[in-house]
């Protein structure tokens, strides 16, 4: 059975949501009818199962309406902090259930601990902006878990509140001080799916993979039926070059989603993040065809997929289904080198957003340069540099700290503006372009998951100046290039072929 069929079968019915997403334990003074959904809510909130916990704790408020916390808790589901991510207006709607004013809805927390819970709340939906309501939310969960440090869920929730400061991205000193405050808890609660969960976030890095390693290994065992948590093993694993595991994770994940897309009599999701990793894991690990199949598989289901009519102009490729396939095409052409296959072919659907428009430009300008018809790139080159444009100027009228989205066209256009000069024998230009796209990169924090950039720009450098001559230079940059990509396929060619002519170069 080809995965592309495998899209449009109908799995079996969902696992309760009792089951499989993780043990969590925490004092509350609901009634006992409302404890079962209301702790199953806390279980997929820390997986990041957001609709389906708010779900549950909208059961936990049916059963038990003056119960404060189930309040809170469906709030919280409209918060997604790694992601930046906020339903200001979800989260007001949700608390306002529980009364009318900030007053009105403390008065109905039984105990102190649970009016600090909702203090707390109060904080991260209230006045100011998303950065200082998120700061602030984070002081005041420092006080609470000081407070009560035995709770383990403050801790979490502290934890996980530090990392959703980092508004600008990955900063290595806001991560380890998150993780020093989730490791202390840790020490006596190991399979507490919150802890193990925001460990995994705050070392998916490169340089702290090494230390999330367990984490990750517990992880998928506690929370078997959660989608998120099956994936998010493969964030330690991919940053470790651990190519067959990260297939199998997210393999389990888009499993794990099938299933509850199944109960409610949907077709199978084949584009979208999990299937994103799982074509890049089979690229390094060299399965063109496993590779070519997956984003077969999401372009098929583009005909089928009710959300992918609704594209939105986000530079981010999970934001939407011709996103998703637009920028896995790129990457499966820019890893295999089929720039005269049939996937180049491929049309871009005409209700695509600038993202998927800038990922099909940049394919588009690369393949003309890879096939040596000079004309043609150049017709491309200008064709890429309006979207460029057009994307830059998006991501800056959006604001936002985080620069990787804004800087990422960039870096792209200054990538097949050097492989054009390359080609028309200006190597001194191509050169100057490289390095302009080298030091744009290294401006950039490394995020979690496939590079940022497409085509890292060390790798890139590396191949041009293996072509020129230069191995040594060029192992110095397949080197700083698997230490921001480890175990990356083309850069450890690269590194081979470099020392295979620095060998032969020694040797005249």
């Amino acid at each position: 059975m080809t995965l592309i069929l495998a899209c449009f079968l109908v799995a079996g019915s969902a696992a309760n949501a009792a089951e499989g997403y993780g043990h969590v334990e925490f004092a509350n003074s609901g009634s006992p009818a409302a404890q079962a959904d209301f702790l199953d809510g806390m279980a997929l909130l820390h997986d990041f199962e957001y609709p389906i916990a708010a779900k549950a704790f909208r059961r936990a408020q049916e059963a038990d309406p003056e119960f404060a916390l189930a309040y809170w808790g469906e709030a919280m589901t409209y918060n997604h902090p790694l992601w930046m991510e906020q339903d200001l207006e979800a989260a007001r709607a949700a608390l306002a259930k529980l009364g009318p004013t900030l007053a009105a809805r403390r008065a109905k927390a039984k105990t102190d601990r649970e009016k600090e819970y909702l203090d707390a709340v109060e904080i991260l939906y209230g006045d100011g902006s998303k950065e200082d309501r998120d700061r602030r939310y984070r002081d005041a969960m420092e006080a609470l878990h000081d407070r009560y440090p035995k709770d383990v869920d403050a801790a979490a929730f502290y934890g996980l509140s530090i990392l959703g400061t980092a508004h600008a991205g990955r900063d290595i000193a806001t991560y380890m001080r998150a993780a020093g405050v989730l490791e202390e808890a840790w020490t006596d609660h190991r399979e507490h799916p919150g802890l193990v969960h925001y460990l995994i976030h705050s070392y998916d890095d490169p340089e702290h993979a090494p230390l999330g390693l367990r984490a990750a290994r517990i992880y998928a065992r506690i929370a078997p039926d959660a989608a998120h948590a099956q994936h998010m093993t493969s964030h330690i694993f991919l940053a470790l070059g651990m190519w067959p595991e990260t297939v199998g994770a997210n393999i389990a994940a888009m499993a794990d989603v099938d299933r509850v897309r199944a109960a409610a009599g949907l077709p199978r999701r084949c584009c979208g993040h999990y299937p994103s990793w799982l074509g890049y894991a089979y690229l390094q690990l060299g399965e063109e065809g496993k590779a070519k199949e997956a984003l077969a598989a999401c372009r098929a289901s583009l005909e089928t997929d009710v959300d992918a009519a609704q594209p939105g102009q986000s530079l981010d490729p999970d934001k939407s289904r011709i996103g998703s396939f637009a920028n896995m095409r790129l990457r499966y052409l820019i890893d295999t080198g089929r720039w005269d296959g049939d996937v180049f072919g491929w049309t871009l659907p005409a209700s695509a957003g600038l993202g998927a428009q800038l990922d099909f430009a940049v394919a588009n300008a690369m393949g003309a340069v890879a096939d040596g018809e000079v004309a043609a790139a150049r017709r491309s080159l200008t064709d890429l540099e309006v979207v460029v444009r057009e994307a830059v100027a998006y991501e800056t009228k959006r604001g936002g700290d985080y620069a990787n989205n804004r800087v990422r066209p960039e870096i792209l256009l200054l990538e097949v503006r050097g492989m054009l000069a390359e080609r028309e024998k200006d190597p001194a230009t191509a050169e100057k372009h490289y390095r302009a796209a080298v030091a744009l990169e290294e401006s950039l924090p490394i995020d979690f998951g496939p590079p940022t950039i497409d085509k890292p720009t060390h790798e890139l450098l590396g191949e041009f100046l293996l072509r020129q001559g230069r191995a040594a230079e060029a192992r110095a940059e397949f080197e700083k290039a698997l230490a921001r990509t480890p175990g990356r396929r083309l850069a450890r060619l690269g590194m081979d072929a470099a020392a295979d002519d620095a060998k032969r170069q020694g040797s005249r």
